[in-house]
């Protein structure tokens, strides 16, 4: 049997997204159709290729809305993107009306729980964009893509407090001692009063890493004798039920997101993904759960987060395969 090299599943890939569009163009076209069967059947890259592409159930079901307004709708993170569909002949219209109505689709579907965390946060970064502020008592944030926090300085007795809503803030803190420094993500609170940490909040855990000084680790709102002290190169994870994991890196690789590389160390596939995905204008599938408990350790590039995702796949044998543009998957095998 013939060798089905990378190149090859690349190419059978990208053809494979080519018909997806025009079979949606023309689907009454029976000249189309047989060229497409012939395609289908060449190699038997293509054929797997286009049984992947057909498992999507959620760009298939915007298939009629998209169909009658001549585009095609590929999800993303942040929404959707609607793409026109090259006309067949000059004589074609668009249909306008039913554009809105795809595009309508697409803001109930995935733009609702974005709209709600807009309206919570002060500061809000899209996919791939870094964000630099300065607070109102002079301490600093560097906010990470598809991030948000929301501020509150001025109230005196309740000092000075950020919530991380979404994704991941550098802090570095302008000490002073009769005002604490206080950011919680979800249930989790790290006390400081003049220091450069990281927090991090996932679907699974908040993690907070340390750059210099010390930070004060702690459920929100219990005492602080509780709390779990972390010094430079220290951090913390903190699950969702509670369980904690310790650990040490070197400092200058806390947030090294800032100089655009993802570093892991024994970190599950899973959560490298997760950060990953800030940084990728589409979607990115895993479809293996046992796959995401895989570990990883390496440098990885966010310039080029489909390469990234490649390399991290690559580790354990994984294939990551573009069904569109703005989907890739990624498989055990």
């Amino acid at each position: 049997m013939e060798r089905v090299t990378d190149a090859d599943a690349e190419r059978a890939s990208n053809e494979a997204t080519d018909w997806l569009i025009l079979l949606q163009e023309e689907p009454d076209d029976a000249d189309l159709r047989q060229r497409f069967d012939e395609w289908l059947k060449a190699r038997p890259e293509n054929a797997s290729a286009w049984a992947s592409t057909q498992t999507f159930s959620d760009i298939a079901a915007l298939l009629p809305a998209a169909r009658e307004a001549g585009v095609v709708i590929a999800p993303t993170r942040a929404g959707a993107k609607v793409l026109p569909m090259r006309p067949r002949s000059t004589g074609r219209r668009w249909a306008m009306p039913a554009l809105a109505l795809a595009a309508a689709a697409c803001l109930a579907l995935w733009a609702g729980p974005g709209l709600l965390l807009q309206l919570r946060a002060d500061h809000v970064t899209g996919t791939a964009e870094l964000r630099q502020l300065e607070l109102p008592d002079g301490s600093r944030v560097t906010l990470a893509p598809a991030s948000a926090i929301a501020v509150a300085m001025a109230d005196e007795r309740q000092g000075r407090r950020v919530q991380l809503l979404s994704g991941e803030a550098f802090f570095q803190v302008r000490p002073d001692p009769s005002r604490p420094f206080r950011v919680t993500a979800r249930d989790v609170e790290a006390t400081v009063l003049g220091t450069s940490f990281d927090v991090r909040l996932s679907s699974d855990d908040v993690a907070v890493s340390v750059e210099e000084g010390i930070v004060a680790v702690a459920a929100a709102g219990a005492p602080p004798e509780s709390a779990a002290k972390l010094v430079a190169g220290q951090f913390v994870r903190v699950t969702k039920g509670g369980g904690t994991t310790r650990g040490s890196e070197p400092p200058e690789l806390v947030a090294a997101w800032r100089q655009g590389q993802l570093y892991a160390q024994e970190t599950r596939l899973g959560d490298a993904i997760d950060q990953l995905r800030r940084y990728f204008g589409g979607t990115i599938v895993l479809t293996d759960g046992g796959l995401a408990e895989r570990r990883i350790t390496g440098a990885y590039n966010l310039a080029d987060p489909e390469d990234a995702l490649r390399g991290m796949a690559r580790v354990h044998g994984a294939k990551v395969r573009r069904v569109t543009p703005w989907l890739l998957v990624v498989s055990a095998s």
